[in-house]
């Protein structure tokens, strides 16, 4: 059986466990594609969509310059740097036990082979493990591709990887070092392989989904959170099952058990001590509301605000798709996980990252009924687009591209942006990113090679840079402290510092007998310490751009370095 004969028989398959007729409004007609294949239409290999998918996810993560959340650095980056290297920085969450080592393992591993090089210079440092990310992300773009055919067709899949190519917070976010990317990354791979169940050939299909499976449990073990997208999935073929116990016992429980004991032996290894680590995250971000603490959101806010935003001039497209091509078991997930995480008071845009590829595939669809709205066969006559203008397509195009990639380049090169319903009809968004944190550590790493620095003080909110893991020299340095209290009234040192930065720093520097060579600050704290530090012998030595515009603080638009004469 050929690949296409193949991709139309899972096509066909899938759409009748859904129980709808196969000549539903979903995919393109089979007739239509051989006819198309016929008048020369190219058709993409799959390793020929990899390898583009690889090259722009290369050229994409070179792109990212900017510092988008301190969880890029610090959950994972900082974590490896300090298991291969010896000398890093373990935030509370690594002494509570509520993060797996899972994810860092995997640049530690990169760490090791640049070590064993000897790569690990700061250009290599800073710009490897976004590209070691960019792998990952273009292997994500290739299930993307792969899985919009099996439920579509082929001329979808092309327009569903241009809208995933094109999105701007898609261009923004994969290619960092999260473990919500590697989570989007495992969950496309995880639907594919499920939806490839439904395959006819029934050994196929218990194959492709016990592999659908273990990835799934592989993605919970990364994010305890991903349960979300996979609850939903599992229990409504669960509920059409007829053999349900046998699935239950002997596919779900035993894959399940694995993954989860080799990733608690793993922690328990690193951790010297047994640490159930989905325990203890479900503990403390779901029972205990601990994330809370880093701010909350209207309940309504993925709806309204976040996952809009993360969409932009998407949105339409996507929204159309969804009500024309009837796949409600897909777009249903979409639904299924902003709802789930709208009850969570503690809200940011990526943790529902893995569903934006499911809305970018339905931008995909649209753009897809638009290119052709003149098709031959009974099939086009389920397609009824607006108007049969032959320009309507590049029209779409142009407009995508307008809005997408300058916004794309802005937020990944250059500087922090405010979202305004008055220039993207969004809801006001505040989603920052900055450039000058992620300069300043290049700067210092430069620096301290050529023994120019020998301790950092950071006087700013904390992990506002990257760490360690960026300067790559075991020097002494200190941030100011944010360690959740169990007591929600109690402030930490950088709510001290942001409410009095002066006093704060007077106090910091009178009970100090040692003092660093180097303190890194805001601009917008800078009219209060700077009086302070030149009678401290601190000297402006270098200043980096950070923003244009204001966020959730005073406009913070440069980052400071000062410095004292090393003797």
């Amino acid at each position: 059986m050929s690949s296409h004969e193949n991709s139309a028989s899972l096509r066909r398959r899938f759409h009748n466990e859904e129980g709808e007729d196969v000549k539903s409004e979903t995919t393109f007609s089979n007739s239509s594609s051989s006819a198309s294949t016929k008048v020369g239409v190219l058709r993409w290999s799959e390793k020929r969509v990899w390898t583009f998918a690889l090259a722009f996810r290369a050229a994409n993560a070179l792109l990212v310059q900017t510092y988008f959340n301190p969880d890029e650095h610090w959950q994972s980056l900082e974590v490896a740097h300090r298991i291969v290297f010896g000398y890093g920085h373990l935030t509370w969450e690594w002494k509570e036990g509520i993060r797996s080592y899972l994810h860092p393992l995997l640049f530690a591993l990169l760490y090791k082979i640049l070590a064993f090089l000897h790569l690990d210079k700061p250009l290599f440092m800073a710009k490897a493990p976004r590209l070691f990310q960019s792998l990952f992300a273009s292997i994500g773009d290739l299930y993307m591709y792969k899985l919009s055919k099996m439920i579509f067709d082929e001329q979808v899949a092309k327009w569903a990887l241009f809208s995933q190519f094109t999105n701007w917070f898609m261009f923004f976010c994969i290619t960092r070092t999260f473990s919500n990317s590697l989570e989007t990354m495992l969950t496309l791979m995880g639907i594919f392989y499920w939806f490839s169940s439904n395959s006819s050939s029934k050994k196929f299909s218990i194959s492709s989904r016990m592999l659908g499976l273990f990835i799934a449990a592989l993605t919970c073990a990364v994010r305890p959170t991903s349960a979300i997208t996979w609850q939903y999935i599992g229990l409504l073929d669960l509920f059409k099952m007829q053999s349900r116990f046998h699935f239950l016992l002997f596919e779900v429980l035993p894959i399940g058990s694995l993954v989860l004991a080799l990733s608690s032996l793993l922690d328990w290894w690193m951790y010297d001590s047994f640490v159930l680590v989905p325990l203890n995250f479900l503990k403390f971000n779901f029972l205990s509301s601990g994330g809370d603490y880093y701010g909350t959101h209207p309940w309504h806010w993925y709806f309204t605000q976040g996952f809009p935003s993360m969409l932009l001039t998407f949105l339409p497209y996507s929204l159309i798709g969804i009500f024309r091509s009837k796949e409600r078991r897909i777009s249903g997930l979409i639904a299924w996980v902003l709802g789930v995480y709208s009850f969570l008071g503690h809200k940011e845009f990526r943790f529902v990252l893995p569903v934006l590829p499911i809305a970018l595939m339905f931008s995909g669809y649209c753009l897809a009924v638009i290119a052709k709205p003149d098709r031959s066969g009974t099939e086009s006559k389920k397609f009824k687009p607006a108007t049969k203008c032959p320009s309507n397509v590049q029209l779409a195009v142009l407009f995508l591209l307008v809005t997408n990639v300058p916004m794309a380049l802005y937020m990944s090169l250059i500087h922090q942006l405010r979202f305004c319903l008055t220039i993207y009809m969004i809801l006001t968004n505040k989603l920052a990113h900055q450039r000058g944190s992620e300069d300043v550590m290049i700067h210092l790493s430069k620096e301290a090679s050529k023994q120019g620095v020998k301790s950092v003080l950071f006087l700013m909110p904390c992990h506002s840079t990257p760490y360690y893991s960026t300067l790559h020299h075991d020097l002494p340095m200190q941030f100011l402290d944010c360690t959740p209290s169990s007591n929600r009234t109690t402030l930490a040192e950088s709510d001290f510092f942001l409410m009095d930065p002066h006093a704060f720093a007077l106090s910091m520097f009178k009970n100090s007998t040692i003092f660093p060579s180097h303190i890194v600050l805001f601009s917008s704290e800078e009219p209060y310490l700077r009086e302070l530090l030149i009678s401290y012998s601190f000297t402006e030595v270098r200043r980096f751009f950070h923003a244009h515009f204001k966020v959730d603080r005073d406009l913070q638009a440069s980052v400071v370095v000062y410095s004292q004469a090393i003797s």
